[in-house]
């Protein structure tokens, strides 16, 4: 039911910048989440950040002060700003959007994932 479309993906050098974005398109009205997630070689996707339809954010602990999340689900865009980037933050970036609609029905989506490496 949610569509997403994401770019910008790249290869970065240390220190560097890069701004991901996202496009969804939803066929019913139903989107109350979204946020990028990240996937690590080897590793398990973990949360980046959200944002839910009260424009309420949520940064992981691990990116606070050097990402910055911008869009929101009433235009169903959403970006990625990532400044200061390591090693440590190669990984394939997901958009995802959590689709709910009343009474029980909830659902993800979640776009192919820019590869986002860092190495010099």
């Amino acid at each position: 039911q949610v569509q997403l479309v994401e770019s910008g993906g790249g290869w970065v050098q240390p220190g560097g910048s890069l701004r991901l974005s996202c496009a969804a398109s939803e066929d019913t009205p139903c989107i109350a989440v979204m946020a990028w997630y990240r996937q690590a070689p080897e590793k398990e996707r973990e949360l980046v950040v959200r944002i839910r339809s009260t424009g309420r954010t949520d940064y992981a602990d691990s990116v606070k002060g050097r990402f910055t999340v911008s869009g929101d689900i009433a235009t169903k865009m959403l970006g990625l700003q990532m400044n200061s980037l390591q090693p440590e933050a190669t990984a394939v970036y997901y958009c995802s959007a959590l689709c709910t609609i009343w009474p029980d029905h909830a659902s993800s989506s979640w776009g192919p994932g820019p590869q986002v490496p860092v190495s010099s």
